[in-house]
């Protein structure tokens, strides 16, 4: 009888150990919906970042301001008649 309920407890923490830290157990689970919540953050900033591209290359194909408002501020251009002025504090 003893044997019989030494081996049940055995057998019983080796489920119990399986479930929790076994490959597919609570622990991979929890892991894994850890990994999701961090995909699921990455991908919203991405598809933010994804919808203001794609409002700038419509600006840019509607209008020639938006290519020029690009030219000033990453090229430094100026027009010709326009003085440039820097201020340095």
């Amino acid at each position: 009888m003893k044997l019989l309920l030494a081996t049940g407890v055995v057998l019983l923490v080796v489920v119990l150990y399986t479930l929790g830290f076994g490959k597919g157990g609570l622990l991979d689970l929890w892991n894994m919906q850890q990994d999701i919540e961090a995909q699921k953050i990455q991908n919203e900033r991405l598809q933010n970042r994804n919808r203001e591209l794609a409002g700038e290359i419509v600006n840019l194909q509607k209008g020639t301001e938006a290519i020029e408002e690009r030219a000033r501020y990453d090229l430094g251009l100026i027009k010709s008649g326009e003085v440039f002025v820097q201020i340095v504090e």
